[in-house]
């Protein structure tokens, strides 16, 4: 399976002291996500696809999942359609 990084909205929460709490994912589609909690920060890369940041370890609908925010954009790791190999 390939990954991909899917650049998606985020409304969060900045405060004085320098602290970054997202507080929904906007989708391409419009659909948006509320998160629940957030669970973790820490700088990290993408295992899946590579680059990082900041990663943010939140909950959306009761399930746990990866937010990065590198410099100043956020991205997901999104599956890819499966690609064809060039002949």
């Amino acid at each position: 399976m390939y990954y991909v990084k899917k650049y998606v909205d985020v409304k969060a929460l900045y405060d004085s002291f320098g602290n970054i709490t997202p507080l929904q994912i906007g989708w391409e589609d419009g659909r948006a996500f509320a998160v629940d909690r957030v669970l973790d920060v820490r700088r990290a890369a993408s295992t899946k696809i590579g680059g990082g940041g900041l990663r943010f370890t939140v909950r959306i609908a009761g399930r746990q999942r990866y937010l990065f925010l590198d410099e100043n954009r956020w991205f997901v790791e999104g599956r890819a359609e499966q690609m064809e190999e060039l002949e």
